[in-house]
């Protein structure tokens, strides 16, 4: 018995039947990622263990269990148990092709790597008064009270890291910035305000900060130099969403 239901479990009409109903559903359609699985609330622990238990091969029950999840999210915002009592800067940042170098680099080369990282990126963050809230393998996220503050302290971590090199590779950071009122548990966030942070850092390219408008709205934009990106696609971030590439005026 078990082995039909493993069989059937990994039947592809019946994984792309998941796949075709969670996307009629309500909420972010990616959740199940690493992003959006970090934490330690329920719907977190459940999503991680489910992508434990099937990391290796497609599974209905995976894309089952995360629409689940997906809708719970969705609905926590609507009912306004996702909102938390602070607003605050949210921002995530990676390094651009990290895991593909890795794989040939080898884990002496990368944990070099993320040490130097770490050394040019992390002081710009404390010194412009955020808190890294975790560590991600090859990236941060932070949460700050000051957008202006968030957005020179990414410029700088990104310019720390020009002329960087370790075993041939010359990172590049992305990052994403946010505002919004996440809920805290402990020293972490989540709800969809985290959600889209991690979205405008995805679509963000090599040595590029990128902003929401909710943030930009609370910045004085004479510091900056910002230019629209119309082609931004966060998946599962709100439509209306706009986002822009921010870069010091000369």
């Amino acid at each position: 018995m078990a082995a039909r239901l493993k069989r059937l479990d990994s039947a592809p009409w019946l994984i792309r039947a998941a796949q075709a109903l969670r996307n009629t559903l309500p909420g972010d359609r990616e959740y199940g990622d690493r992003l959006s699985v970090a934490g330690s609330e329920t719907p977190q622990l459940i999503g991680q263990r489910l992508t434990a238990l099937t990391a290796e091969r497609p599974s209905a029950l995976r894309e089952v269990g995360f629409s689940a999840l997906q809708v719970w999210q969705s609905l926590s915002e609507v009912q306004g148990r996702g909102l938390g009592d602070e607003e605050v800067v949210i921002v995530f940042n990676d390094l651009v092709g990290f895991s593909d170098w890795t794989l040939e680099a080898g884990d002496t080369l990368a944990l070099e790597l993320l040490r130097r990282v770490g050394q040019a990126v992390e002081p710009p963050i404390e010194a412009h008064g955020g808190r890294i809230v975790k560590r991600m393998g090859d990236g941060v996220m932070a949460v700050y009270s000051d957008p202006a503050e968030a957005v020179e302290a990414a410029l700088e971590g990104s310019r720390a890291l020009d002329g960087f090199e370790v075993g041939g590779f010359s990172p590049r950071l992305r990052t994403g910035i946010h505002m919004g009122r996440p809920r805290r548990l402990g020293g972490d966030y989540y709800g969809v305000d985290v959600n889209i942070a991690a979205r405008v850092a995805t679509a963000a390219g090599p040595g590029e900060v990128l902003v929401s408008d909710a943030t930009l709205h609370r910045l004085d934009t004479g510091a900056l130099e910002l230019k629209r990106r119309y082609r931004f696609r966060g998946k599962g971030a709100p439509k209306d969403l706009k986002v822009y590439a921010a870069e010091a005026a000369d």
